[in-house]
Formats: structure tokens, C-alpha cells, sequence
């Protein structure tokens, strides 16, 4: 059968013709990877219409900012995310800078959300704007590439945001296909053809590389996944360990890796139960703001982002009393500890003896902490990062804010999203 490669009509075919023509064939995984293009940018720009085509920016608007988002236009002049933002604007002076609506970015995030949910049997979000779908045995009745791109086209239409995916037998070829097919477009790499299609790939476009292990592989004259495929396993082993020998399977296009089913952990909380009842408000405030700083932590060392804000108190008398609000998604402790007080301070009017405090996050959703601080600056986010470094160290205490002193252990010994169903513990005692 001839192999052949055809652009045109929104669409690449990389290999045999694809297998759901096929009149014979066996049943293969069938992994779709969507990612919604440049998703901060994109929504902006059907808001306003006039940002089309041009370089835009999206991230603090202060020379002291970051960039959280740039269009292709941007990217064409070395910008990427992450950059700060005076070196942005350096780089190209005629980009549109935005502050962005994280608010609005999370209500496109769900309309997608809602569809993909509707429509595929499973699927696993594993970001704000990027999803895997389980397809397989689906071509026994639809063909797999025809309903993916049904899907594709059905999002673009009802909410206006361009769109990619890549379709293969697993989950890492299919990322990969997905980011040669950007921007706005759709690309399949038929069953027995992943070697081949990542082969004369640069190994900066393999999941899992980072800048380290780049520079590490590069000191070993790799430059092409067709190196990698062709290295012995033992020396990757030698330099990188067990992941040298993952890095290599996955260069080779195996990747066994499942489709985690859309369940995963909507909330993380604490609660304090105090030996003796009390209204002294500024241990209160001080056990509030201890819990709300441990919580946005774990938040961070699981890349999660909350939306949700709730504040619990139960009173002497045994009476409860609970209040919420909805924010922008993020996990930043200078953000949700100023919204713990409010809501404590709202919440706290019975001028009674407290039993019990407890903080809660929820609508929790995978992301990192850049993405969505549009104000912060690099040493914001970089002090963040070394905080974080001696908690994991040191322990979740070794480092606290000065309003948090004084509160006894409020910490955790494992990570709470690391995929074990939560221990349930006794109330400690505060």
C-alpha cells in the first residue's frame, strides 16, 4: 500500500491510508489530543476583532510583568511566554499589550469543557486548554479521524476558538502531532507509523524534555529523535536514569500511558477543632491565614488552580455556618489569603465562642501558577518558586509568613493530588 502525505482541505495524513478505510483491520488504541491555539490570545481576539493578525500580548502590563500569552505574530520576533514583559516589548514594540480576564479565560475553558464531555465516551483535561479523548473502537462505527474532526469543527463553531489535535495509538505521538499541525489544523500518524513521524523531529519537541535534560542530550550529540532512537538504552540510563529509558521508548513512539477519566480531585480543605472553645479573633486570623498559605502550596506542587474560596465556622452552640466566593482561577498565596479574611470577616458576626474553623478550595482545575498572574512580576514568581523549594525540602513549615507565626503544624505529609484517594484523619486539635 502506498504511503502518502497530503495537505489541504484543514487536514495532514502522515503514512498508510488511514486505517478506518480500511475493510480488514484490527482494533488499535485511538488517543485524540485536542489544544485549543494560543487559548489567551484567541479569546481576546474574538472579543475584539481588531487584535486579528496582529502581535498581541497578554500578561502584566507593567515593565515588570510577565508574559503569560503571545500570538504567533509576537512569536516571530523570539517572544514566548514567561519572557518578562519590558524584554517583550524590546522585541517587538508594535505589539498590543492586554492585562487579560482570567474570569472570561475559564469561561471559554468550560464551554469547551462541556462539549468534548458530551461527546467523547473518555476524556482527561489535562490543562486549562488541552484535553486527551479515548477513542478507541470508535472507527468500528464512525471512523476515528472523521469524528475527531467532527469535534474539532463542532467546537470552532459554537465557540469561535481555533483549534488543533493530533490522532495516533497514544497519548505523547499524539501531542506531538497535534503541535506540528498548529495553528487551526488537524493531523493523523496511522498505527506503525510513530518512529517514523517523529524521526526527523528535533528532540526539543518530545514531551518530558525540558532545557536540562536538552542541554544534557545535546552534550551527547543528540539532536534529532532519530538520534535518540538509535542510542543504546544502557548509556541513557547512565546519564538520565529510569527516565533516560522512558525519554528513549518515547522517541521510539511507545507510550503506554492511559487516559485518566475526568474525576480527578474538584477540592482540597483544612479544618481546626480547638481543645477549648475561643473568640480570640487574632489567633483566628492567624490559624486562617496559616491554612490558607499550606493549601495554595499544595495547590502549586500539584498544578492545580482553584476558583472557588470557602470559609466554615462552627460556633460554641454547635451551629455551622459556611460562606463561598468565586474567583479567577490561580494559587497564589497573596490572592486567596486576602480573600480568606474577607470571607471570615463577613462570616464571624455571632460575636460567640468558635468551635471549629475551616478553609476549602475548590473548581479546581490543572495549571500552572504563571498562567494566570497577570500582574505579577519575575521576582514575584520567582520567590514563589523558592519558597516552594525549601517546603519540599525542609518541610511545608520551614518557611511561613509573618501573620501565619506562632500557629502550630498545619501540613501534609504527601502530596494530596498525587492520585491516592485522600486520608481521612480526625480533626487535630489547635
Amino acid at each position: 500500500m502506498e504511503f502518502f502525505q497530503q495537505k489541504g482541505n484543514n487536514s495532514i495524513f502522515y503514512g498508510k491510508i488511514p486505517y478506518f478505510w480500511k475493510k480488514s483491520r484490527k482494533v488499535n488504541r485511538s488517543i485524540l489530543h485536542l489544544d485549543l491555539d494560543t487559548f489567551f490570545v484567541s479569546v481576546e481576539r474574538l472579543l475584539d476583532s481588531r487584535l486579528n493578525d496582529r502581535p498581541v500580548l497578554v500578561g502584566g502590563i507593567s515593565d515588570r510583568g510577565v508574559v503569560a500569552a503571545c500570538s504567533y505574530e509576537a512569536r516571530v520576533c523570539g517572544i514566548h511566554s514567561g519572557m518578562p514583559m519590558k524584554m517583550a516589548r524590546q522585541l517587538c514594540s508594535e505589539a498590543t499589550v492586554i492585562k487579560g480576564d482570567a474570569s472570561t479565560y475559564t469561561r471559554y475553558s468550560e464551554m469547551v469543557t462541556d462539549i468534548i464531555r458530551e461527546n467523547v465516551p473518555l476524556f482527561e483535561k489535562s490543562s486549562v486548554d488541552e484535553f486527551y479523548a479515548d477513542l478507541s473502537g470508535m472507527d468500528r462505527f464512525f471512523g476515528t479521524y472523521r469524528y475527531a474532526s467532527e469535534l474539532r469543527q463542532k467546537i470552532i463553531r459554537e465557540t469561535g476558538l481555533p483549534i488543533s489535535f493530533g490522532l495516533s495509538v497514544n497519548k505523547v505521538v499524539s501531542k506531538v502531532a497535534t503541535n506540528e499541525a498548529k495553528p487551526n489544523n488537524q493531523r493523523l500518524i496511522d498505527p506503525g507509523m510513530e518512529k517514523g513521524f517523529l524521526a526527523p523531529l528535533s528532540i526539543r519537541k518530545l514531551p518530558m524534555i525540558g532545557d536540562k535534560t536538552y542541554i544534557t542530550l545535546r552534550n551527547l550529540g543528540l539532536r534529532y529523535m532519530s538520534n535518540l532512537q538509535e542510542m543504546p538504552g544502557e548509556v541513557l540510563y547512565r546519564v538520565l536514569g529510569r527516565n533516560g529509558l522512558t525519554i528513549r521508548d518515547r522517541a521510539n513512539g511507545i507510550d503506554r500511558s492511559p487516559v485518566i477519566p475526568f474525576s480527578e480531585r474538584k477540592s482540597i480543605s483544612t479544618e481546626r477543632t480547638f481543645d477549648r472553645d475561643t473568640i480570640d479573633v487574632q489567633r483566628l486570623r492567624s490559624l486562617l491565614a496559616a491554612m490558607a498559605e499550606n493549601l495554595a502550596f499544595q495547590l502549586r506542587r500539584g498544578d492545580k488552580l482553584t476558583a472557588c474560596v470557602s470559609v466554615k465556622i462552627r460556633y460554641s452552640d454547635f451551629q455551622t455556618y459556611s460562606k463561598q466566593l468565586k474567583i479567577p482561577y490561580t494559587s497564589a498565596d497573596h490572592i486567596l489569603i486576602p480573600k480568606v479574611m474577607d470571607l471570615f470577616s463577613q462570616l464571624y458576626n455571632r460575636r460567640m465562642l468558635i468551635r471549629l474553623i475551616g478553609v476549602k478550595f475548590s473548581h479546581l482545575v490543572h495549571g500552572n501558577y504563571q498562567i494566570n498572574l497577570f500582574e505579577d512580576t519575575e521576582e514575584t514568581i520567582r520567590l514563589y518558586e523558592a519558597m516552594d523549594k525549601i517546603r519540599l525540602r525542609y518541610g511545608d513549615r520551614s518557611i511561613t509568613r509573618a501573620s501565619a507565626m506562632g500557629v502550630k503544624t498545619i501540613g501534609r505529609m504527601t502530596n494530596p493530588f498525587n492520585g491516592q484517594p485522600p486520608i481521612i484523619l480526625a480533626h487535630r486539635k489547635q
